[in-house]
């Protein structure tokens, strides 16, 4: 048996953080003295424990970890395979993100050698004034956090195309996602998560076509930001105003792109022509008084 002292040297872990992981259920120790209260760890936990290290290392939360410890000895290794694959593909898309952030950063030091702006990629977002056409949306609707989006993206629309699959349903178009909400909140917003189908069953709607300023975003979805002041901008020029719910439509698969530069997202703001305010002069009666 080792005590905690010597199996915090050995696996290089704090005796504090042992005992938390004690706490969670993570991993316990084999033997506790009653008399003390000294935790005591046997030699076959070094490779528990060196696999918890491991898992760390791969950014796997604790979360992820026990969940992982807990499976079944017959089904651990296949599991443990999904678990790796599945992380891999996470550190993946984050080293893309993190290359794209890199270009950017280069591109923009780049601009600002040569005297321009680093603002000055809105310059050359094109923004149209089109007619959309009516849409019979399949859907979710959700109070999205700001930390579930990610991860919500994903999960709401596999959903979609689950239940497209199953019941065999027409595909029309691809997903998209309506922002509701009238102001943005890190606690919840009111977002739609929408695939275009054909046949009208029970969980889809109808979109109404509308008169929209749309403009098209070809990279990253971090840029998302920058597209939608670009609309706002160019409505507040035109004389326009937005009248329903702005929307994004995705035009590519992030899993089938490569890298965020494929990506190609669609923008639609519903507007419509604001009013001009009538400014009526006084008139003046024949003695020359202004009437109302």
């Amino acid at each position: 048996m080792l005590s905690i002292g010597e199996f915090s040297k050995i696996c290089k872990v704090s005796t504090k953080t042992l005992r938390y992981y004690d706490e969670i259920g993570l991993i316990t120790p084999d033997e506790i003295n009653p008399e003390n209260g000294y935790r005591f760890y046997s030699i076959s936990q070094l490779k528990k424990m060196l696999l918890i290290n491991r898992l760390k290392s791969f950014h796997f939360s604790l979360e992820e970890i026990k969940a992982t410890l807990e499976m079944e000895e017959d089904q651990s290794e296949e599991k443990l395979y999904s678990a790796l694959t599945r992380k891999k593909r996470e550190i993946q898309e984050r080293l893309n993100a993190f290359e794209y952030t890199l270009n950017q950063i280069s591109y923009d030091i780049l601009n600002l050698k040569k005297g321009k702006s680093i603002m000055s990629h809105l310059d050359y977002l094109e923004v149209q004034l089109v007619e959309t056409q009516p849409m019979n949306l399949l859907y979710i609707r959700q109070m999205m956090s700001s930390d579930d989006y990610a991860a919500g993206y994903g999960k709401y629309f596999s959903r979609l195309y689950e239940k497209i699959a199953a019941e065999m349903l027409t595909l029309l178009g691809t997903p998209m996602t309506i922002y509701h909400s009238p102001e943005y909140n890190p606690a919840g917003n009111d977002t739609e998560f929408a695939i275009p189908i054909e046949e009208i069953i029970k969980g889809t709607r109808d979109l109404p076509g509308s008169l929209c300023a749309k403009t098209v975003l070809k990279g990253s979805y971090s840029e998302l930001t920058s597209v939608y002041a670009k609309l706002w901008e160019w409505a507040e020029n035109e004389g326009y105003e937005l009248v329903k719910s702005p929307y994004e439509v995705y035009m590519t698969d992030p899993y089938q792109a490569n890298v965020p530069e494929d990506f190609i997202t669609e923008v639609y703001f519903p507007v419509k022509k604001k009013q001009q305010a009538k400014h009526h002069l006084p008139k003046l009666t024949s003695n020359g008084r202004h009437t109302k």
